[in-house]
């Protein structure tokens, strides 16, 4: 059984899905990490998607509030014993789709060159490459992605 739950930055399972992430975020940025981690923190994210299979939290993203027209998708990430399966197109379609449903007309994210699967995940979602937006527009590793709604 899948779900897709909304909710925030306070539920335990998004919580805990995001320490791992981080773990994984920590090996691949390396010593560019702690220059990152200062803009993931989680706290008071009022958007939050968590995924799961057969009761199982398995997947998450969330989005902030960018601008006055639009949301960054943050903190994605999918438990590696069920990657390749499109849980994260699904949870990055029910955030756009939220997004929508409170009238941003368009979505910003910054991944990493050191993450080519997030990279080809968000090209297949109908993402484009941007100039990098501040605070990553001097990160070589940096990419950022726009997408109309």
């Amino acid at each position: 059984m899948i779900t897709l739950k909304r909710t925030n930055s306070d539920d335990l399972d998004f919580v805990n899905l995001v320490a791992l992430l981080d773990k994984d975020l920590a090996i691949r940025d390396g010593e560019d990490h702690s220059f990152y981690n200062q803009f993931n923190k989680i706290d008071k994210i009022k958007h939050v998607v968590v995924f799961y299979e057969n009761d199982i939290a398995v997947g998450c993203g969330a989005f902030r509030e960018k601008e006055s027209n639009s949301v960054e998708i943050k903190r994605m990430y999918v438990h590696p014993d069920h990657r390749k399966k499109g849980i994260a197109s699904q949870v990055l379609t029910e955030l756009e789709r939220w997004a929508a449903e409170i009238k941003y007309p368009y979505t910003v994210l910054e991944t990493g060159k050191k993450q080519p699967e997030a990279i080809a995940l968000y090209q297949k979602s109908g993402y484009s490459i941007i100039p990098n937006y501040p605070p990553y527009e001097k990160m070589e590793n940096s990419v950022c992605m726009k997408k109309t709604l």
